[in-house]
């Protein structure tokens, strides 16, 4: 395809405008550069972030009035594209072109949408699941607002079901034909894609004959692609993989095709699957603040910063060993403050890395993970927190991990031993700020690919000793003088679900799931401005 380049007008000023296809580029400008190059006040948008092209309508009065009237009959073209804001934010713009030539304005029109239609990445027809219960219950409004619109100018065809009862997407997916969509969509928070995670690797590993519960099982990626439009309390898998929790964003990402590959934990107990996790297990102080907050869903969402203020009060520690497999594969570390970010070299680079192993494995040339060096560790520990990703989120927008990676093939293992109540309290503020929350001689950091946790409760079971009851809020600790109180054993906080078994095998599939994102871009450029 030839270079086109044209005299038309852009907000009553005569511009030159420029279409590269090998550069993938559209371009405007006022003032000439030298050579007849573009000028310091050159605009310019991808191709690949045009959401549509569209003739315009000239026969409104807006348009025939002042400046217009030189024209005998102008033509017209509007090209929508993303517009870069603040933090991360994208929103939709438009620019119109004018012409005086009709033959002028078809070829634009026409280059243009070859250009666009050879964008395959781009969903066509979508399944769209709506939780109208998640966070305040504005999921419904939210989409048909907000969401809709976009899909409908982008020309995708949708099919919508808004959710009854807990489950009911994942359901859903196991049942129905979803080969005929590129892609599912979930609007609400973390609860909702985390169903819709289930059912699609689910559905996904039914197909392919592959027996979930195993723990060793090599699990089969899903072709298809999950699309998340925040409308939940925390959002936090949203805020990690674009950078920020808002609608119009996340919908124009869906729109332009993004694809974002992202490592998802299976959790299992006894050879029996437990869950799938991406964000955050938590066994501690996030396990029992999720298990207090479940009893407390009349309070609505404040319910966790009860629950939170409740846990830090009673200061529990639990005993137990955790075993893990480091994860020799990774090329960065938990603290080299290099952040997950678009096109992640670490990420990329960690997946070709962790294939080769996997292949010398395979022929039998190298060692293979059940001859690897598993690590030990026994404590007493206030927390024990797996992330696959920051987990970021607007109160803790470092996140639990700040350095942790979407699709290196491994989870950041942080271990908070037993402290005074003042010390842990130092570590929780330093998620809110940009301080080391790792330099504290109480807290170790790994990065595994597999990690086993049993505590010192079930420990006891198998040689018949019992320990005895938890004890409860508020009672006096005269055993422990740093005021710090031994329980028998806490619950998993499992992406916010409670999982029914401490004790746990936990491994890390390698991109086994793809977002409609391209994770956060670094010092972003506006490619669209005024």
């Amino acid at each position: 395809m030839e270079p086109l380049r044209s005299l038309l007008w852009v907000k009553a000023q005569s511009c030159t405008v420029s279409l590269e296809p090998a550069r993938a580029q559209l371009r405007w400008w006022r003032s000439p550069g030298p050579a007849g190059a573009p000028g310091a006040d050159a605009r310019s948008v991808p191709i690949s972030e045009i959401i549509t092209v569209e003739e315009s309508d000239v026969n409104g009065k807006h348009y025939t009035s002042g400046k217009w009237q030189k024209m005998e009959k102008p033509h017209a073209f509007t090209v929508h594209c993303v517009k870069r804001a603040r933090r991360h934010r994208w929103k939709r713009a438009q620019v119109t072109f004018w012409c005086i030539e009709e033959q002028l304005c078809n070829l634009w029109l026409q280059t243009l949408r070859e250009l666009l239609e050879k964008l395959t990445c781009r969903p066509k027809h979508l399944l769209v699941f709506i939780n109208p219960f998640g966070g305040k219950g504005q999921g419904k409004r939210i989409y048909e607002k907000k969401v809709a619109p976009l899909f409908a100018l982008a020309s995708i065809n949708t099919e919508i079901i808004v959710t009854e009862r807990a489950n009911h997407a994942q359901e859903s997916l196991y049942e129905m034909n979803i080969e005929k969509y590129d892609g599912i969509v979930c609007v609400g928070g973390d609860g909702t894609f985390s169903e819709v995670l289930h059912g699609l690797i689910g559905r996904t590993q039914q197909n392919a004959s592959v027996d979930q519960n195993h723990p060793c099982a090599a699990l089969v990626p899903s072709p298809l692609r999950i699309g998340i439009i925040p409308a939940g309390s925390t959002d936090c898998v949203c805020y990690s993989t674009v950078g920020t929790n808002d609608v119009e964003t996340s919908a124009l990402h869906i729109v332009l095709g993004d694809s974002l590959p992202m490592d998802v934990s299976a959790v299992h107990h006894n050879s029996t699957l437990l869950r799938y996790s991406v964000s955050l297990l938590g066994y501690g102080f996030y396990g029992d603040i999720i298990k207090d907050s479940e009893k407390k869903r009349w309070m609505g969402l404040v319910r966790y910063d009860f629950s939170g203020l409740k846990t830090f009060l009673c200061h529990h520690y639990y005993e137990g060993t955790v075993s893990f497999l480091p994860a020799q594969h990774t090329v960065g570390s938990p603290r080299d403050r290099k952040p997950c970010r678009a096109g992640c070299f670490v990420c990329r680079q960690s997946k070709q890395q962790l294939e080769e192993e996997q292949k010398k494995s395979l022929y039998g040339l190298e060692n293979t993970e059940e001859v690897e060096e598993w690590k030990v560790v026994c404590g007493k520990f206030l927390a024990i927190n797996a992330t696959n990703m920051s987990c970021a989120c607007p109160r803790s927008p470092g996140g639990l991990s700040p350095a942790a990676h979407l699709g290196d093939g491994s989870s950041d293992l942080i271990l908070i031993r037993k402290c005074s109540r003042f010390n842990f309290l130092r570590f929780l503020v330093r998620h809110t700020n940009q301080c080391d929350q790792f330099d504290f001689t109480f807290v170790e950091v790994y990065r595994v690919k597999k990690f086993q946790f049993t505590s010192k409760h079930l420990e006891d079971e198998d040689t018949d000793l019992r320990e005895g009851g938890k004890k409860r809020f508020g009672q006096l600790c005269r055993d422990h003088p740093v005021c710090c109180c031994t329980t028998s054993s806490s619950s998993w906080n499992c992406d916010g679900e409670v999982l029914s078994s401490s004790a746990i095998e936990v491994r890390v599939h390698c991109q086994l799931v793809r977002l409609f994102a391209r994770g956060i871009e670094e010092n972003p450029q506006q490619a669209l401005q005024g």
